[in-house]
Order: C-alpha cells, then sequence, then structure tokens
C-alpha cells in the first residue's frame, strides 16, 4: 500500500483593516518607537474593530485558502482551528466557521495551545490524513488578541496583534509534511498566562480582569533553549539535514528569537520570513500569516522544504517540516 503524505494545496490569510503602528502607541503609552522595535522587530499591528470577531478573520481566510486550492466547503472533511481567542465559550469557533462556510456536516473543532495553536492543529490534520480518516482538511490559525491586552501595560500592550491564516491540506502520495512535533510543558504557567476563565471566574477588575501576564526576559531565555533543540529533533524526525531547508517560518512574536533559531540552523535572514514588523505577535495566527505572505509574495515555491516552528503559553512549542 502506498504511503498517505498530506500535502499543503494552498494558503489564505486575513487582517484587520486599522493599522496601529509604534508611532500611534506613543500618544498614549510611556514608549517610542525606537525602544519597540530595537527589543522586538515590531513597527505596526492590526487591531480588530469593535465587533471584529476571530471567527471573521477565519472565515475570510479559510474562504481565500479554498478559493486559491479551488476546493468547495462541502469536500471538506475535517476543520482545525487554533486559537486561544474563541468568539464564544462554545460553539467552538470551528463549529461557526463552518456553517459560515457552509461546510456543514464535517468534523470541526478548536484547538488551544496558544502561540503553538496553528501547528498544533496542522499535526493533528496530518495524523487524520495519513490514518486515511480525511481527504480534505482545512487548518486555520485565527486570534484576536488585543481584545486581552491592558493598553496601559506598556511591557505587553506593544507586542500584539489580530490577524488569521488557513492552509487546505490534501492527501497526496506525494511528499508535503515529513514531520510534525509537539511538545508542552505545564510547569512554566506563571511566566506566561490569562488568569481568568470559566471555572476559575473572572476578576474584579477592568475588562473583568482579562489581561496577557508575562515574564518577557524568563520567556525569551526557555524560547531560545526550546526551539534550539526542537530544530535538531525536527530534522531527525524527517531524516534530514539543516542544508535541505529552503526556508523557515517561525513564530512572530521576537526578531531576537528569529535570529537565534536561524543562527541555530545557519541560515541567513535571507531564508527566514519576517512579518513580526508589520503584524506583530498574532499568536496561532502568526505561522499561517507569515507562510501565505511568503507563497504569495513568490518567495516560497512548490517543492521547497519549509519548517514551520512555533513557542507560546503553556509553556507549548511545537514544528512541521513540509515540501510545499
Amino acid at each position: 500500500m502506498a504511503q498517505i503524505y498530506s500535502r499543503i494545496m494552498a494558503t489564505g490569510s486575513a487582517l484587520p483593516e486599522r493599522v496601529l503602528t509604534n508611532a500611534d502607541l506613543e500618544k498614549f503609552v510611556d514608549t517610542s518607537d525606537e525602544w519597540i522595535h530595537s527589543r522586538t522587530g515590531i513597527r505596526q499591528r492590526h487591531v480588530a474593530a469593535e465587533g471584529e470577531t476571530t471567527g471573521d478573520f477565519a472565515t475570510l481566510a479559510a474562504q481565500r485558502a479554498l478559493d486559491a486550492a479551488g476546493v468547495k466547503p462541502s469536500e471538506l472533511d475535517l476543520i482545525i482551528l487554533g486559537t486561544t481567542t474563541p468568539d464564544i465559550i462554545f460553539p467552538s469557533t470551528a463549529c461557526l466557521v463552518q456553517h459560515r462556510l457552509g461546510a456543514n456536516g464535517c468534523a470541526a473543532f478548536d484547538v488551544n495551545a496558544a502561540c503553538s495553536g496553528f501547528v498544533y492543529a496542522l499535526g493533528i490534520a496530518d495524523k487524520f490524513i495519513r490514518s486515511g480518516q480525511s481527504k480534505k482538511v482545512l487548518v486555520i490559525g485565527a486570534e484576536t488578541l488585543t481584545r486581552m491586552v491592558d493598553w496601559t501595560e506598556r511591557e505587553t500592550c506593544v507586542l500584539f496583534g489580530d490577524g488569521a491564516g488557513a492552509v487546505v491540506l490534501e492527501a497526496s502520495d506525494e511528499p508535503g509534511i515529513y514531520a510534525t512535533c509537539l511538545h508542552a510543558d505545564g510547569g512554566h504557567k506563571e511566566l506566561l498566562y490569562n488568569p481568568v476563565g470559566v471555572s476559575v471566574g473572572f476578576k474584579d477588575e477592568p475588562n473583568h480582569g482579562v489581561r496577557i501576564r508575562m515574564s518577557g526576559r524568563e520567556v525569551f531565555k526557555v524560547a531560545v533553549k526550546t526551539l534550539d533543540s526542537l530544530v535538531e529533533e525536527t530534522l531527525a524526525a524527517a531524516g534530514m539535514e539543516a542544508s535541505q531547508l529552503d526556508w523557515l517560518i517561525p513564530h512572530q512574536a521576537n526578531l531576537r528569537i528569529i535570529e537565534a533559531t536561524a543562527k541555530r540552523l545557519n541560515m541567513p535572514m535571507d531564508q527566514v520570513i519576517v512579518t513580526v514588523d508589520k503584524h506583530a505577535n498574532t499568536s496561532s495566527g502568526s505561522v499561517p500569516l507569515a507562510l501565505d505572505s511568503a507563497v504569495r509574495s513568490g518567495k516560497v515555491k512548490r517543492g521547497q522544504n519549509l519548517l514551520l516552528e512555533a513557542f507560546g503559553g503553556g509553556f507549548t512549542w511545537a514544528s512541521a517540516l513540509l515540501r510545499y
């Protein structure tokens, strides 16, 4: 029996229209463009307007990916959406998107792995296709992180943005995804988290206490160390050498972390897709947004080898090595 692979047919993305630059932030936060850019690489971020939801951007990104793939929503066997900012508690945002697309009937669920959400979802989708259970799968990463940003907390408010990216996967006898590696360590929860929820309740604070808590320096240290070992593990799992990679498409949280990973791979920065300057950290939307940007700009071409990797709250970390 021939080996079944999952292959990316097409990509899509969506961003809010409103752009908030570092100069804009200077007007109401004690910060500066130089301070933000020198530490993070961020120049601007997209911010959802009043009434816009994660599901809105997820649906638009998904439709663009489906259109590019020439796939009808009714052909989908599965929809997986990575997000930490669902529209409502339930139904899942994947179910809401499914109905808006007109893909009713297939399986649909959300994955919450923070910034690793899309790569986690991609890993799960890959297994569904390899097992023969699914032939066409829609994978989305979408967030409206600015909904839980405290705009008076300068260390964190400058870091995040909103947006969504999506891919359509199909079963193929030609190699697509070679390997995925998924990990988590809940022991680091205190370094990056949001303290509210249904079970523990909300807090008697502005916006019910829904805001991101982060120890930036500690997160940076763990992220660099963890991604180092993840790179080695992923290459070994795929049976490949770093020299065989054409592109690194990393989570877009901080340019310094991206540069450290590229250095570990001995990859020049012109082989690294960087969108953190334009999008900031869009959590699970980050990797698919960068991938779609690279595909549509013509940088990423068919037959090239891509390493996708992400690190997020949990901590979670995940990778996928694939031929586009």
